[in-house]
């Protein structure tokens, strides 16, 4: 039984939704339920499908719908969900096998795969900006709301004109700025030819912000208008368009296991323009193919310039904060990727001294590194890209679910001022997402080395090690991010913006400071290892603190009874990561193990930790897992 708000709790101020961001399908970019990109703030993955993302405001909102809405019938919900996870699984696969192409082209660590890293973030790097600071709190709402008004087409015409006439004047700025953007994310440790094939790859790889844009407004226009299908699919044409044309560029220039990727003087235009303009054409199609079922479902897009009649005005100063937000976020990223870009360089000087830029040395060095990658084969941009990537695979596919079958509950019960409520769906929440995150750490921390050629198996034996072990200071952070998801829901709901931009600055401060710091300890080959801890040292930070300010704001947190569960999840993760190591042993060394015998040294050990662990938690009855079962089931079985 819930109980309503105690005496003499204040009133909190009645509270509006803040509809999540809808990320583009298959590369990082801002969102409001996925949290870190390279930053470890409150941006998403590579490869995020529209499902990692809260339920939108036309899917649950009332009022005209138009002609593509499908009616509100149980087994019509069921048919849309289950259209919306067979397509969300289909992205999935598709996009491990266009990531594993990908790396089988220009590798997981080296010059061509840190130079093709940095340009292809940097869509998505501003794409987050415009996201929290413009389509997200102010554009997004509006598109929802017009189809509660009269001439909802009229007004989300002049809306989509408005978006992609600005989207489109920052892509052109942007893109012929490459010169100048590329060098401030790379820093000043490249070599000229690397920096040049950077700035080629940036011409190539920016315009994918106009696209990313188009893809989620129509998006929001599909969601609106309660066409979700379209929505969750779109992303395996990306990923279908990338397959084929990174499989042609492997097949015409030879994989990167030849050795030859690293001959900057070999990447001449076509060459470029393969690789670049695939990444590019899966994005655009991606976004074009939403026209489709929209003229389908009876929509037209009529260009029309105006900002009458469209509701702009009624942006808070949520969307300021919000931004303000964003903004420290990608300035953490910007700093992140230039110490990442600079620790391959830095350790080949470290390791051959004033010899490393000594003229005609060039040939020598490359030599020695080929015949010895194990010793100097240094994580850079594109290996952590790779570790975040398997990083963020149990949050987008078990923690989302979980969150979003809790986030209509916590709205309704924010929006009806029903504190209690809000708080046991909150405690629920954490004590749900803690039963599977602690393990999964435990699995990526012990499993490292085996998961990574499972996911990346075109990775070379000495890049998959310089994965492995980006991944295993990244996982410590995997809890607090769940956490924080459902926080800054909390927060949002309230229209609390302010207390979620100071804490994210607190985070970035703890994020940069850890991060500079290990440039000072740490030799640099362990540079980006250093960062993905400051990254969850980050994490830990922000989910304190949230949790602090909630706990004053919602009259507590139920900690006592978070407290126990975490204590005993904590328990049984720690036995089974003990038993893991011991069926690791057998296995004796697994430098250079190929795909086959990753996958069976990670099913034997992986079952092992599994067994032991439920066995853990049914014996200290630990009740939460149950409550993880059944939204993962109906995700398996929609409709049921």
């Amino acid at each position: 039984m819930r109980h309503g708000r105690r005496r003499g709790t204040p009133r909190p101020p009645a509270p509006k939704t803040i509809p999540a961001t809808a990320p583009p399908g298959t590369q990082p970019t801002s969102s409001d339920l996925t949290e870190p990109d390279t930053a470890g703030g409150d941006v998403t993955p590579d490869d995020v499908t529209p499902d990692d993302v809260a339920p939108q405001g036309g899917a649950t909102g009332g009022g005209e719908t138009g002609r593509g809405e499908t009616g509100g019938g149980g087994s019509s919900l069921g048919r849309s969900s289950a259209v919306m996870a067979a397509g969300t699984a289909v992205s999935r696969g598709l996009g491990l096998v266009r990531n594993m192409l990908l790396v089988g082209a220009v590798g997981a660590t080296g010059l061509a795969a840190d130079a093709f890293d940095v340009a292809n973030k940097i869509p998505n790097i501003f794409f987050a900006i415009l996201a929290g600071g413009v389509l997200n709190a102010v554009l997004v709402p509006q598109i929802v709301r017009a189809y509660t008004q009269r001439n909802p087409e009229e007004r989300i015409g002049k809306l989509l004109t408005l978006a992609m006439t600005f989207i489109l004047a920052i892509t052109v700025l942007l893109t012929l700025g490459s010169s100048i953007i590329i060098p401030l994310y790379a820093g000043d440790s490249w070599s000229d030819p690397q920096l040049a094939l950077a700035i080629t790859f940036g011409y190539w790889c920016i315009p994918q912000l106009m696209f990313y844009g188009l893809y989620t407004l129509l998006g929001q226009v599909l969601n609106a208008r309660r066409q979700f299908g379209p929505f969750m699919w779109a992303p395996v044409v990306n990923n279908l368009v990338s397959i084929a044309g990174f499989a042609v560029f492997i097949a015409i220039y030879g994989p990167a296991a030849t050795g030859q990727v690293d001959d900057l003087s070999a990447w001449d235009g076509p060459k470029i323009a393969l690789l670049a303009g695939t990444a590019t054409a899966g994005i655009a199609l991606q976004a074009l193919v939403l026209f489709v079922p929209l003229y389908r479902g009876g929509f037209r897009w009529r260009v029309a310039f105006g900002f009458r009649g469209i509701g702009l005005r009624s942006a808070g100063q949520v969307a300021g904060w919000t931004f303000g937000a964003v903004l420290l976020e990608q300035l953490g990223v910007l700093m992140i990727t230039r110490i990442a870009a600079a620790a391959p360089g830095t350790a080949l000087s470290q390791g051959f001294g004033p010899f490393a830029d000594a003229a005609g040395s060039s040939a020598l060095i490359t030599g020695v590194v080929a015949a010895s990658p194990e010793a100097y084969v240094v994580a850079g941009p594109a290996a952590y890209s790779q570790a975040l990537m398997i990083y963020l695979l149990p949050h987008s596919l078990v923690t989302v679910s979980i969150a979003t079958a809790l986030f209509t509950g916590m709205s309704a019960a924010a929006n009806a001022r029903d504190t209690a409520a809000v708080r046991a769906d909150l405690s629920r929440g954490l004590r749900v997402i803690a039963v599977f995150t602690i393990f999964a750490t435990a699995v990526l921390i012990v499993l490292a080395h085996p998961v990574t050629k499972l996911l990346v198996p075109t990775g070379s034996p000495a890049s998959i090690v310089a994965i492995s072990q980006v991944l295993v200071a990244m996982s410590i952070g995997l809890f607090p991010l769940g956490g924080m998801v459902l926080m800054k829901w909390v927060y949002y709901a309230y229209e609390d913006g302010r207390s979620v931009f100071l804490i994210q600055f607190l985070g970035t401060v703890l994020l940069l400071a850890a991060a500079y710091g290990a440039t000072a300890v740490l030799d640099a080959r362990w540079w980006v290892v250093g960062i993905a801890g400051a990254m969850s040292l980050s994490n830990i930070l922000v989910i304190i603190l949230r949790a602090a300010g909630l706990r004053k704001r919602l009259d507590g947190l139920d900690g006592a009874r978070v407290l126990r569960l975490l204590v005993r999840v904590l328990v049984a993760s720690l036995v089974a990561s003990g038993a893991g190591w011991l069926a690791l042993q057998p296995f004796g060394d697994l430098y250079g193990l190929s795909w086959t015998r990753a996958l069976l040294v990670a099913g034997c050990a992986g079952l092992v930790m599994l067994a032991v662990y439920l066995l853990l938690l049914r014996i200290m009855h630990v009740r939460e897992l149950d409550d993880l079962a059944r939204p993962l089931m109906a995700k398996i079985r929609p409709g049921r």
